[in-house]
């Protein structure tokens, strides 16, 4: 897992199509000094994704500076859901620069005033104040905070556990970590905190019970009982498929929290503003927590998350005491308002929605021509992934995914590296402006680039009922 893509020029095929240009070596060779730069300067964990250097981003496309246009499946890491560069967007962070207040601390401001009230209009009613934060890691990490204090306050020293799921992810920083599940994985973080402890994932792949009681039986295993429990934070869904549990398994799980005044936090730091074809990924399951955790598609571009939740919860440190350096920056207040409004304007939830069908067929084809190394297929809304097996088995191949997503970035297909447990996923994420032509022509170059991965990856093998893929066209 973590294979770096090399930056040594490559000639690959011209590319000129509507919503794709390649007509240079990959990576331009006038690039690879910044490259060089960058790996000189930086860690290694930076080399991680295909190595073009953005010069420029609007809407679904990403440009470097020697005339090659890639379509975006990337969205900057799910960030971009009103598209790269919005000119609402943009024109709301120049006009908060030119009023002259950049930065003001936690001192009050009205664009902070705006965007909590924002905020609020668009959480469920019962979720009633916000806290604004950076990075959606400080978000996961300030709901195990709340929920830990929240749990001494009603259960006393001993109700600090916090249940987090295998294979979760939220975030890079210590606890958000140790609450995610990939804590056995190489050069992942070891969890060393014996009040945190994971349970099985109901993905119901690579975790096939799906019981809600491999949840309590999780707990047990670890000696706790719901006295001891004071938060779960669960992903909405899993952003390493995407996996989603069973709907009666996370209703089951709301019901066990309010019965043992347990807090429940959804991560929806990926998952929020309309990317799953509703407005918070958790309306599909019919519950609402009592802590959200959001962030990336707040602002579509600059840095800003937020736990949103319950005030009995939220209000539960005296003033001064839970605070951030850069809580509500006004520059970033004034993006967030402008993205959000502009997701509810042009209804980019419901676009998500309605190409939810398009994008899970256009993967499941893949699969039915590939099943032997494409283990599983998932999409919701405009969120997709593609789980590449070895052949004939259930381990994860982060060298099939890797080798995929390099040969979509040469044909103008971009997307991140790979992701999950093992690095087994291609990641689907397109802003939420795009069309259905472009997805469509993005599932094309995907099923070529899957279909030479596997000529090259996998030994000749007989195989039939294939349908021919011709210059980026399915057959």
């Amino acid at each position: 897992m973590g294979k770096e893509f090399s930056i040594v020029p490559r000639e690959v095929p011209r590319v000129e199509t509507r919503f794709r240009r390649i007509v240079t070596p990959l990576p331009h060779p006038d690039s690879v000094p910044v490259l060089e730069k960058l790996r000189r300067y930086e860690p290694i964990s930076m080399r991680g994704q295909p190595p073009v250097v953005w010069d420029r981003a609007e809407d679904i496309f990403v440009y470097d500076k020697y005339g090659n246009r890639w379509l975006d499946w990337s969205s900057g890491v799910l960030v971009t859901n009103a598209g790269h560069g919005a000119p609402e967007i943009r024109q709301a962070i120049l006009d908060q620069v030119q009023s002259g207040l950049l930065h003001n601390y936690v001192f009050p401001s009205e664009e902070r005033a705006q965007l909590v009230e924002q905020l609020i209009q668009v959480a469920p009613p019962g979720l009633d104040k916000v806290f604004l934060l950076t990075t959606g890691s400080e978000s996961t990490e300030c709901a195990i905070k709340l929920s830990r204090a929240h749990g001494i306050k009603v259960g006393g020293r001993g109700k600090i556990g916090i249940v987090g799921f295998e294979r979760g992810f939220h975030g890079r920083t210590l606890g958000a970590q140790q609450a995610g599940g990939m804590a056995g994985q190489k050069a992942w973080i070891v969890n060393e905190d014996p009040a945190i402890l994971n349970a099985p994932f109901p993905d119901g792949y690579w975790q096939t019970d799906t019981r809600f009681e491999t949840f309590l039986e999780a707990i047990a295993r670890r000696g706790f009982k719901p006295e001891n429990i004071a938060g779960v934070l669960m992903e909405t869904y899993q952003g390493v498929g995407p996996d989603f549990a069973p709907v009666e398994y996370v209703r089951r799980l709301a019901e066990w929290c309010r019965e043992h005044n347990v807090v429940l936090a959804f991560d929806e730091v990926q998952a929020g503003f309309g990317r799953t074809g509703k407005f918070w990924a958790f309306e599909h399951y019919g519950v609402v927590p009592d802590l959200i955790c959001c962030g990336k598609g707040i602002t579509s571009s600059l840095p800003l998350s937020a736990v949103i939740g319950r005030a009995e919860i939220m209000d539960q440190f005296p003033p001064g005491s839970m605070t951030s350096t850069h809580t509500g920056n006004p520059v970033c207040c004034a993006a967030a308002l402008a993205n959000i409004r502009k997701i509810l304007r042009e209804n980019l939830t419901a676009n998500a929605a309605r190409l939810e069908p398009v994008l899970l067929n256009g993967l499941e084809k893949i699969r039915a021509r590939h099943s032997h190394v494409v283990g599983r297929v998932t999409a919701r809304g405009l969120v997709g992934g593609l789980q590449t097996v070895k052949p004939g088995s259930r381990e994860p191949w982060h060298e099939m995914a890797h080798n995929i997503i390099e040969r979509c970035f040469h044909k103008g297909l971009l997307m991140f590296g790979p992701v999950g447990a093992w690095g087994q996923t291609v990641k689907i994420a397109p802003p939420l402006t795009v069309t259905q032509d472009a997805l469509e022509e993005g599932l094309a170059v995907l099923a070529e680039a899957t279909d030479e991965a596997v000529a090259a990856l996998v030994p000749v093998r007989a195989e039939t009922g294939r349908a021919p893929v011709t210059n980026g066209v399915l057959g």
